[in-house]
């Protein structure tokens, strides 16, 4: 038998009937629909880079993740401008504004792996060998196991 408190409710109830998530999920479906618009006259390359924050008197606001993309907005301003203007959501629009916003998760760098050969776990080996020093043999054996295993 599962317990639910007295007032819960479904998520769809809850967008439906407070005013305040209702007029997010509002806003959320119309920056939705804005993005995909700017999506469609935007160059392939700069969708990933651009997303519509706001469309207020006359001034579309892009955030863009570097100086780089803002600085190809610029350049391409008119053009959006007039390519955005055909549809009804943009007749308004006049300007193009954007903001750098670096993404907040920075995509980790390739992984370089070193190349083991048999030579050198041998040559690791043979220097363990010659060490005095129990706890130097035992790391020099240790790097020399990881070098065989491939």
């Amino acid at each position: 038998m599962a317990f639910y408190p007295l007032n819960a409710r479904r998520p769809g109830d809850l967008i439906r009937t407070n005013v305040t998530l209702k007029g997010l999920y509002s806003k959320a479906r119309e920056l939705e629909r804005l993005q995909a618009l700017v999506n469609v006259v935007m160059e392939p390359a700069a969708r990933e880079h651009c997303r519509v924050a706001s469309l207020r008197d006359g001034v579309l606001r892009l955030i863009v993740t570097d100086s780089q993309w803002a600085t190809r907005m610029r350049y391409q301003q008119k053009r959006l401008v007039r390519q955005l203007q055909a549809y009804t959501e943009f007749r308004t629009l006049t300007k193009l504004h954007c903001k750098v916003q670096p993404p907040l998760i920075q995509k980790a760098g390739p992984v370089r792996r070193m190349k083991r050969s048999k030579v050198a776990s041998e040559s690791l080996f043979e220097t363990a060998e010659q060490v005095t020093d129990s706890a130097l043999k035992g790391a020099l054996e240790r790097l020399a196991r990881h070098h065989a295993d491939d």
